[in-house]
């Protein structure tokens, strides 16, 4: 039986990608009580870094949209892995965390991580409107464009 988030995924055409393996000594999840903190993912896909380099730089703002919106693909399927695969007991993403890796003089880091918001919007409807940071910085691991963690209240 598919449950409805699966079958929204379904509906916009959207497969997860496979959930990584942490970078470093730290769990992808942790879930206390009824919310569930997803570490800060990157826009990996099959193993591969995508988007390197600062927004801005060697990136413009639609592809920092486009890494952002990787990494809360990326989000969504380590949460999807911590539920047991049932994306159905998201009852709403409560707040978004977006690090922009960019020069000291670049101001869009909303519109690039709104790459990550508008999916979690689309894939959740209104259970995914949230709190939110985007904020910028030098550098980012590996030198990914964008990082992106979040924190659901789950059932």
């Amino acid at each position: 039986m598919t449950g409805r988030i699966d079958a929204r995924l379904t509906e916009l055409n959207i497969s997860l990608p496979a959930a990584s393996a942490p970078a470093a000594n730290y769990v992808p999840v942790v879930i206390a009580g009824n919310l569930a903190f997803v570490s800060g993912q990157v826009p990996v896909l099959q193993g591969e870094f995508k988007y390197l380099g600062k927004v801005g730089v060697e990136l413009n703002v639609e592809q920092g949209q486009q890494a952002a919106r990787l990494c809360a693909l990326n989000v969504i399927a380590q949460l999807k892995l911590a539920l047991g695969g049932d994306l159905d007991r998201v009852r709403r993403c409560v707040k978004v965390g977006g690090f922009v890796n960019c020069e000291s003089g670049f101001g869009e880091q909303p519109k690039v991580i709104n790459g990550a918001s508008d999916l979690f919007v689309q894939v959740f409807g209104d259970a995914g409107r949230h709190a939110r940071f985007a904020v910028g910085t030098n550098a980012l691991p590996f030198n990914v464009a964008v990082e992106v963690d979040a924190v659901f209240e789950v059932a």
